[in-house]
Order: C-alpha cells, then structure tokens, then sequence
C-alpha cells in the first residue's frame, strides 16, 4: 500500500503527484525539520565556541590547544570517508525482494528510518562528549562531530528524495535548508549568553542543547510506526482477501 497523499507522497493508486504545499504541510517535512535544525544548531554553537572552549579547558596552553584544533582539522578531512557509510544504511535493502503488495518507495522510506535513527544518536553522542570538562574526551568530541555532520547532510539530502514526489526535490530540500538555516540563528543569542551571563563557560547550554536535541528522535520513530502501520494496513488486505475466497469457494 503507498503512502497517502497527505504525508507528501504520491498517490499510486489515483497517478496524482501531492501538491507542493500538502508536502510541506505535512508532518514528514515539519518533523525532518526539527530533526535537521535542532542538529545543525548543535554543530554551529559547538564549532563557533569550540576554540574558547578549548583555552578554558587547557588553561590558556597555546601549544595544547594548538595541539587539538589540528587534531580537529584533521578530522575534517577524514567527512569523505564517512559519508558512504550513511548510504550503505539507506541502500541496505536494495537487491532483496519486496513484500507483496509492498512498493520500493516504502521500501526506501522503512530503510531510511534506521538512518535517521542512528544520525540523531551520533548527534546526542557528541552533545554529551562536547559537554564534558575533560579535555581528552575532546578528541572523541571531534570524532562524532564529523561522523554525524555527513549521515546528518546525507539523510537530509536522501529523505527529502525519498519521502516527497521527484517534482518538488528540488523546492523542498532549499526551503528545508533555507528554513533551518533561519533556525540557525539563534546560535547568536547563545553565544551573547555564553559570553556574558555564563562567563564564557558554555557548559548549561550545552546541556540546554543536549536536551533539545532529544526532539530530533521523534522524527525516525515517527517514520518507523508509519512504516508499522502501512505494513499492518497490507497484512489486513491480504487476510480478508484469503477470507473472501475460501468462503467464495464454499
């Protein structure tokens, strides 16, 4: 059975393509909003804080935060390696049958909530570690920053083509980015917190933040019970159709 409609998908059934707006009236692109800037907000206030961070917890040692931005910058580099590991999560079905009655798109759909799953407990993940006062653990900080930053902008990219008609792709995914991009900004309100009320520690809103992006799980599981549900809707067709033709026959 094919997602309906009003979740942004095309309806195979009528040969319709959802209009623009019921797509961006749906609850798939208002949660994956959340889900990209509750995430992309984190990455900004960690990266625009990051070099204050690292003179508090190293004492003002020049050459040991030297020591780490490399180590950071290094890590960059290293996003290229990342980034397939997301697609071979997205494309793990691939090559296996399909269900009956099951459509590729649901199939993409079902794959893709593991995928996002896992971006936003990389995203936790790093929150918890960029929030600690041990400066070692930065190194891990650094890890799970670039890690989730390319399953973050990936899956972005992959459930905006999956989830919506080909037609909108390209307005969706700018208005996503553009709106999330607007979410963004309160990065500054932080920074003029940290700064002045906490002193240049940004340890509460990195717990304030840590919280926050608690949210962004609501997307996948929200994916994974659609998914459920359209699997329960098929397995319910099938029985009373089993049941319909045993009792034609009697």
């Amino acid at each position: 059975m094919p997602l309906q409609p009003d979740d942004g998908q095309q309806s195979e059934d009528s040969g319709k393509v959802a209009s623009f707006r019921s797509c961006v009236q749906s609850g798939f692109f208002l949660w994956h909003l959340v889900w990209l800037s509750v995430m992309q907000l984190r990455h900004y206030l960690f990266i625009g804080t990051l070099n204050p961070m690292l003179n508090r917890l190293a004492d003002n040692d020049s050459a040991l935060v030297s020591q780490y931005t490399n180590a950071f910058a290094f890590t960059q580099l290293c996003g290229v390696l990342c980034a397939p590991w997301n697609g071979l999560i997205m494309d793990r079905h691939k090559g296996k049958p399909l269900a009956p009655g099951e459509t590729d798109k649901e199939a993409d759909l079902r794959s893709s909530s593991l995928s996002l799953f896992l971006t936003s407990l990389q995203c936790l993940l790093f929150s918890i570690c960029a929030s600690s006062p041990l400066l070692p653990f930065q190194y891990l900080t650094f890890i799970l920053q670039v890690l989730n930053r390319s399953f973050l902008y990936g899956g972005n990219a992959a459930f905006v083509s999956i989830a919506f008609p080909g037609v909108h792709f390209g307005k969706l995914y700018g208005l996503v980015m553009s709106l999330s991009a607007v979410v963004s900004l309160l990065q500054y309100p932080c920074f003029a917190l940290v700064k002045g009320a906490l002193g240049g520690d940004p340890f509460y809103v990195n717990i304030a933040l840590t919280l926050l992006t608690l949210l962004a799980f609501i997307h996948p599981i929200n994916i994974f019970y659609h998914c459920r549900k359209l699997t329960n809707q098929r397995e319910d067709m099938a029985g009373g159709a089993a049941i319909t033709l045993a009792e034609a026959k009697m």
